[in-house]
């Protein structure tokens, strides 16, 4: 199949010169404006355009700068038409995203020439972008299946929370989407990975791995000095991922990992373990955190403990914001709620 080359002039006889040179090995489509191209942009989308820098009405460097600013449009290779080029020009040319100047008039074989070199480089370049996203998606893939295999390794010790860390997660995303919407904390969730921020929520309870079986499944209460290594997890968890840090360079997914594991179990009013952190200084992981862990704890069957009903556990929830819990997040929770039903149902 041919590739598609817009041609983007306002004058009509290169738009007739660059047709006849072009139309043996391309699809080609000219257009006397950038408003044209625009028009027609939202139909097909061209492997190459040839742009006119001198338009009237609307330039080719507004035009370059409204296609690059479209995430739809922004690969689109640009070669920009010019009668006169300088420094300042090819500069500014540069900085917006062209990948080549072609001097009017042109000649037939140096505009085959170039066409045919970056149309060849585009190619590698999607085919090695293409390549790259599988590798990042297989690696995506192997990070999913270990930390799943560390969470189960936990659930399977606790025998009372099956089911709890891929409950929780789906909270998380669930909070995290409604803050989103409603721009809440914005400066501390912009530009999030969404994906990968929720599966590093799944390890917020990997410190248990530490805690000895007679604590962790200790059916009655526990005493003050098992409850003082109950809390060891937090730390134990940070401890973990701080390992797994000193050997790889993925900081990100393991910053968040870490924050959620040792500050979940932080509370608004300062009164929580293990830092004893207040309001805004605990990690925004630990405050989303503290809502889906306490909910899910709530909700679920223990071994010292029956199920509260999805009514009883958000009323104690909701009691709980501006002393447990971030007060900003109330209305969030309280939009949300019947998703975490739904979650808990499934």
């Amino acid at each position: 199949m041919k590739k598609t080359i817009f041609v983007v002039d306002d004058n009509d006889t290169n738009l007739s010169v660059a047709n006849e040179a072009l139309k043996e090995q391309y699809r080609v489509l000219t257009l006397p404006s950038a408003a044209k191209m625009f028009a027609l942009i939202e139909k097909v989308k061209p492997d190459l355009i040839l742009l006119d820098i001198n338009m009237p009405e609307m330039d080719g460097f507004e035009a370059l700068a409204l296609l690059k600013g479209n995430p739809l449009q922004a690969d689109i290779p640009v070669v920009f038409l010019t009668s006169v080029t300088d420094a300042e020009v090819e500069v500014r040319g540069f900085e917006l995203g062209v990948i080549d100047f072609i001097t009017k008039p042109f000649s037939t074989p140096v505009l085959m020439n170039r066409i045919k070199t970056h149309l060849d480089i585009d190619d590698i370049i999607r085919e090695r972008t293409a390549q790259l996203q599988q590798k990042t998606r297989q690696l995506q893939n192997l990070q999913n299946a270990i930390i799943f295999s560390f969470a189960d390794m936990v659930e399977n010790r606790d025998q009372g929370t099956g089911g709890h860390v891929e409950r929780t997660a789906a909270y998380v995303q669930i909070l995290v989407e409604a803050m989103t919407a409603r721009g809440i904390y914005a400066g501390e969730i912009e530009g999030l990975d969404l994906e990968s921020f929720v599966s590093s929520a799944r390890l917020h309870d990997v410190g248990k791995i530490a805690i000895s079986d007679m604590i962790l499944n200790k059916p009655g209460k526990l005493t003050d000095e098992e409850y003082g290594v109950m809390k060891t997890h937090t730390t134990e968890g940070e401890r973990f991922i701080d390992q797994i840090a000193s050997r790889t360079d993925d900081v990100g997914f393991l910053r968040n990992a870490k924050l959620f594991a040792g500050s979940h179990h932080e509370r608004w009013d300062g009164k929580g373990y293990p830092n004893g952190l207040e309001g805004t200084g605990i990690p925004i992981q630990g405050r989303i955190m503290a809502i889906a862990d306490v909910y899910d704890a709530l909700v679920s069957e223990r071994p010292y403990k029956k199920a509260f009903t999805p009514e009883e556990a958000a009323s104690i929830i909701i009691e709980g914001f501006g002393a447990q819990f971030d007060p900003l997040l109330a209305d969030i929770f309280s939009e949300t709620r019947d998703r975490f039903t739904a979650v808990k149902a499934d």
